[in-house]
């Protein structure tokens, strides 16, 4: 199975990097039909996204995110497509920095 593996630094500290992956799964679960689940950690959170053919997680922590998914064999063809979609998102997001704004948790939260 293809992997996906995205770094993105930055200089946000956890709570605006929080809202920034609040957004971003909220995003892909009205875009792409993703399943979250945010854990949240007292140094780090990590937001597990699911749906047929993909299953990853990203690491939220106060300077950086860490992207990691697999594809599986349909979508496997097209890994370099959606992986640019994915940082073309995550890179719109964060250049919104401290301009991003709170999203309604619907998801699953668990606290670690």
């Amino acid at each position: 199975m293809p992997d996906i593996r995205i770094r993105r630094d930055h200089t946000l500290g956890l709570a605006k990097a929080r809202k920034i992956a609040w957004q971003w799964a909220e995003e892909v679960e009205k875009k792409f039909g993703m399943e979250c689940t945010v854990i949240e950690g007292k140094g780090s959170d990590t937001v597990e996204f699911t749906r047929a053919g993909v299953d990853g997680r990203l690491v939220v922590a106060p300077d950086h995110f860490d992207l990691n998914a697999k594809l599986g064999f349909l979508l496997g063809a097209f890994s370099q497509t959606i992986e640019g979609e994915i940082e073309k998102n995550l890179d719109a997001l964060l250049a919104t920095g401290s301009k991003a704004k709170p999203v309604a948790k619907k998801s699953v939260i668990k606290k670690r």
